[in-house]
């Protein structure tokens, strides 16, 4: 007789270790959904790091359908998080007063998965923050961000990406390229291609991430006005001054030379 355990729902997904992570600090009953709204954002967070992880290898390997269906399942995944936004506002003021003071010096500004989810797409500046305290932070910003991996999917097609480019150094924030436009514009003129529908998809992440921040700004907006964050952020105001940033900005702008 094994004495292998039956494989259930419950010890696959570890479900006893999961459901014992909400601990609230007071007894207000909003603070409950608080924890699990931002546990539930901290999980696709992660998946949504191992889906850009694939998402590189698809674009560096040549394999461009499949980075088009990674590349659009990581919009459909931030659509979701934005839409996370929608039972967190049914909180009004009062009741997320009612435990804010809990939170203590507590903030999602001090997300080390979204910091790094960021590098991923290409920041390379964190508002002061070092990045050498995190250590997954730090291999992110030094290796090739999402749009360099595209720009090599695209060199291995054919397109004229210049060799300055493919040969930068990553861990400097990037400029839009006038050259790089111009090979997006070929890109661009072949809509039928998957190179095409593959800048899409990324444009498609980067407008999920600006709605992101948009929705997020309103949000605490409406939740604590023009409060300071719990963390010392100046709230609102800070979330206010990363707005219409795009990751991708050279796919913006060849929109303008269409």
């Amino acid at each position: 007789m094994s004495d292998v355990p039956v494989l259930t729902y419950g010890n696959y997904l570890r479900l006893d270790t999961l459901l014992s992570c909400q601990e609230p600090r007071t007894e207000a009953h909003d603070e409950m959904l608080f924890v699990v709204i931002h546990q539930v954002y901290e999980l696709w967070f992660k998946q949504i790091l191992h889906e850009t992880a694939l998402l590189q290898r698809q674009l560096t390997g040549g394999n461009g359908a499949g980075a088009l269906h990674t590349g659009r399942r990581i919009a459909k995944i931030l659509k979701t998080v934005v839409g996370q936004l929608d039972i967190l506002e049914t909180m009004t003021p009062r009741q997320f007063a009612s435990f804010r003071d809990a939170l203590g010096t507590s903030s999602g500004f001090q997300s080390a998965q979204f910091r790094e989810l960021e590098a991923v797409l290409g920041r390379r500046e964190f508002g002061g923050y070092e990045t050498g305290t995190d250590a997954r932070l730090e291999v992110a910003v030094r290796r090739p961000s999402v749009f360099d991996s595209l720009l090599r999917h695209l060199d291995g097609l054919g397109y004229a990406i210049p060799e300055y480019v493919l040969e930068r150094d990553p861990s400097i924030a990037w400029q839009p390229d006038p050259d790089v436009q111009k090979a997006l514009e070929a890109v661009y003129r072949d809509e039928t291609g998957h190179a095409a529908q593959v800048c899409e998809a990324l444009v498609d992440i980067d407008e999920g991430l600006q709605e992101w921040r948009y929705r997020h700004m309103k949000m605490v907006e409406r939740t604590i006005g023009a409060k300071l964050g719990t963390g010392g952020s100046t709230g609102a105001a800070y979330l206010r001054g990363t707005l219409f940033t795009p990751v991708f900005p050279d796919l913006w702008e060849v929109r303008s030379q269409a």
